[in-house]
């Protein structure tokens, strides 16, 4: 029963989704194995099914996958070097900074993410009109929210001006126009406000696979981050930093492990024992690199003795040449410790270090530096730092604990001006680059969109 209520809700949403794009409604008749829409929101069990769709979707295509920003992000930046040069692919491209708008890898990112949004906006309709206890009703509409918003942000960073869709209605979705950047970053405060009012800090699941208030309120401060409001942002972390759910991992060899209390929120992969997306893309042992490697850049980064580089990274020797591999995840069959990890308390203690240093608290800010340093072998930051110098050590030390993740490079150096450092090392890089060019499929499909981002 439960496998036929997954495959319901699939189906629901990839009809939903379809009509979005386009020029007529299609009528499509109601299988008779399945239940209809409002069936799958008046029961909890498959209120939470229509949730666990909308995580697999997460974990198989989307910004949040662990196929997706930290690959395409880490190569637009200085993380990465790309190998996957083929003509249809538009991964390289994006590696030298040669994107347009027919880019397929820009296109698929932007529609995966408006996809799994109106597969979010169905679940919120749905539970909004139904009779479910409020408790869960909350509870799912939180959830749902909180995923509609992180993809926002992912999109707002990459693309400015988007349209923010926060209906089903597909008449009206096709005709939106653009919403600018600044008017998103306040439409994610009022909505991450509300998931924050409707969710609660105890996980659903041991696994920590559904997001809890914890992860809402570190995406909220990701926020106010961007917009400079540093005080708003340290009280938010400031609170998951103290919570009781988190302790921080000192053992560099545990800090993917799935069973650990350093994560916040990770992805389960789509069957058991499956190994990690990451693991199936980075990986390559007695032959060239076919998809993804370590730059120099970032290598050169690294002291010798630093144990990010000796247990993260692989150097892979063909030929008398060596490439470098990105070997966070190490379960390549039977995996029953590794999942997909979205966000992890490393990322917490860094942003309350940005945040106060912006303050300038700048001795408080070193102890939330100093425990990634001291669990990499490296000695601990004086406390005696000018600002600028701290604000340097943050930038590097989040580099060289989250390559490879989520595209905290280009999200690191965008927040703090500095993607302009790029010029030195990616020779095609231009200052327009901040932004990807809107698809060009979509600018087709609603002239609303217009005007092209700069530069494209």
């Amino acid at each position: 029963m439960k496998t036929s209520i997954i495959r319901y809700i699939f189906f629901f949403m990839a009809v939903q989704f379809f009509c979005t794009s386009c020029e007529k409604l299609i009528e499509v008749q109601m299988p008779d194995n399945q239940i209809n829409t409002k069936q799958v929101f008046e029961d909890v069990q498959t209120a939470n099914a229509a949730l666990a769709g909308l995580y697999a979707g997460l974990w198989d295509n989307s910004p949040l996958s662990g196929d997706q920003s930290g690959k395409l992000l880490g190569s637009y930046t200085d993380d990465l070097n790309c190998y996957a040069v083929t003509a249809t692919n538009g991964a390289y491209d994006i590696y030298i900074n040669q994107q347009v708008d027919t880019n397929t890898a820009v296109y698929s990112y932007w529609s995966s993410a408006y996809e799994k949004i109106y597969a979010a906006n169905s679940i919120i309709e749905g539970v909004e009109h139904s009779s479910l206890p409020s408790v869960e009703k909350n509870r799912v509409k939180g959830e749902a929210l909180l995923v509609r918003s992180m993809l926002y942000f992912y999109l707002q960073q990459m693309f400015g001006d988007i349209p923010y869709v926060v209906s089903t209605d597909y008449q009206l979705n096709r005709i939106l126009s653009k919403t600018s950047a600044s008017d998103i970053s306040a439409r994610l405060e009022i909505d991450l406000s509300q998931a924050i009012s409707w969710l609660v800090d105890d996980y659903r699941n041991a696994e920590r696979i559904f997001p809890n208030r914890k992860v809402a309120q570190l995406l909220l401060a990701k926020v106010y981050m961007t917009e400079g409001k540093w005080s708003d942002a340290e009280t938010l972390l400031k609170g998951i930093v103290q919570s009781s759910l988190y302790q921080f991992e000192n053992d560099i060899t545990k800090v993917f492990t799935k069973s650990e209390k350093h994560i916040l929120w990770q992805l389960k992969p789509k069957n058991s024992g499956d190994p990690t997306k990451e693991v199936i893309l980075y990986y390559f042992s007695n032959a060239l690199p076919n998809n993804y490697a370590v730059s120099e850049d970032l290598m050169n980064s690294f002291s010798n003795n630093d144990l990010r580089k000796l247990n993260w990274i692989t150097p892979v020797t063909v030929n008398g040449n060596t490439w470098y591999r990105v070997d966070k995840y190490k379960n390549r069959t039977v995996n029953n410790t590794e999942y997909s990890v979205i966000i992890r308390l490393e990322e917490v203690y860094f942003l309350l270090a940005e945040s106060l240093v912006q303050q300038n608290m700048l001795q408080e800010a070193v102890s939330y530096i100093n425990p990634t340093r001291v669990r990499a072998g490296l000695t601990a930051l004086s406390n005696q730092l000018p600002k600028a110098q701290l604000i340097d050590e943050i930038l590097s030390e989040r580099r060289k604990e989250f390559f490879a993740e989520m595209g905290h490079r280009f999200l690191d150096l965008k927040r703090l001006g500095r993607l302009h450092t790029l010029l030195t090392v990616k020779q095609n890089w231009k200052d327009t680059h901040q932004r990807w060019p809107i698809p060009q499929n979509e600018l087709l499909l609603n002239q609303h969109l217009n005007p092209q981002n700069a530069g494209y």
